[in-house]
């Protein structure tokens, strides 16, 4: 029945349908069960927060500040991701030298990391894209460090057989082959540098969602707590969705969704 019905229907209508349950139930559940407001706002009372504080002013700037951050942090960390990994697979030398230190970086926790990033560079913008670009490099990384070192070796051969330079061969061969498997960490990291610039945020700023959160934590307003972790995400949910859409088109001879409509 659902084959039916059209691609954008068929797509969207199942989340749509899910969330409409889960906002009902939310609304429901808490009147029913008698969960005081203080623990649990209905949605009605999280909309209302969120438009005072977007009549306040205080939702579009901080809003705006944590984008800057999680953009900027997630393009610094992808290209590093996507260079160490190339200088990683060329070279043997170079992956004993660095792939030990990356490693430890990735296992450093990043809550404990981030007071020092906040002391060394301040509270402003830069020490916010520093920690998301650490926490996001690593997924890009290790993603394409698998693929530079996935491609066939029938292609290379070819490539070698036709005197093509070392830059062709990439150009050509390796870094397309890569492209899924980055695209794959940029999946990743793109959620994951949201929660470095908050996470920084809670540190120490003055701007941004996440200081946005602590003051309404320190005023125990709740329904305004969880109308920032809302737009927190949809930010996540849009941020996504953008890199997906990049994912289909780009690379577009492996599609994410090629193996779950072939199996259909």
């Amino acid at each position: 029945m659902m084959g039916n019905l059209p691609p954008f229907v068929t797509r969207y209508s199942p989340p749509l349908f899910a969330g409409a349950i889960i906002l009902a139930l939310w609304e429901l559940l808490p009147r029913v069960l008698n969960i005081p407001p203080l623990l649990l706002p209905p949605p009605s009372s999280v909309l209302k927060s969120l438009w005072l504080l977007y009549d306040r002013g205080l939702l579009v700037e901080n809003f705006l500040v944590t984008l800057g951050e999680t953009l900027s942090g997630f393009v610094i960390g992808a290209i590093l991701g996507v260079f160490f990994a190339f200088l990683v697979t060329r070279s043997i030398l170079i992956e004993r030298m660095l792939l030990p230190y990356l490693i430890g970086l990735q296992a450093l926790p990043k809550v404990a990391l981030a007071p020092l990033i906040v002391v060394w560079i301040g509270i402003g913008f830069e020490s916010k894209v520093t920690i998301a670009a650490i926490i996001s490099f690593f997924p890009v990384l290790i993603n394409s460090i698998v693929g530079f070192s996935t491609v066939e070796a029938e292609k290379i051969d070819l490539m070698t057989s036709l005197v093509a330079s070392n830059w062709q061969k990439f150009t050509i061969v390796i870094f397309p082959n890569s492209l899924p498997f980055i695209f794959a960490g940029l999946n990743v990291a793109i959620v994951l540098s949201i929660t470095g610039a908050l996470v920084g945020e809670f540190i120490g700023a003055d701007r941004g969602l996440g200081n946005l959160l602590l003051q309404l934590n320190y005023n125990m307003d709740i329904a305004g707590m969880f109308a920032v972790l809302v737009v927190l995400a949809a930010l996540g949910i849009i941020l996504y969705a953008i890199v997906r859409f990049l994912h289909v088109r780009l690379v577009f001879w492996a599609k994410p969704d090629n193996l779950r409509s072939g199996s259909n």
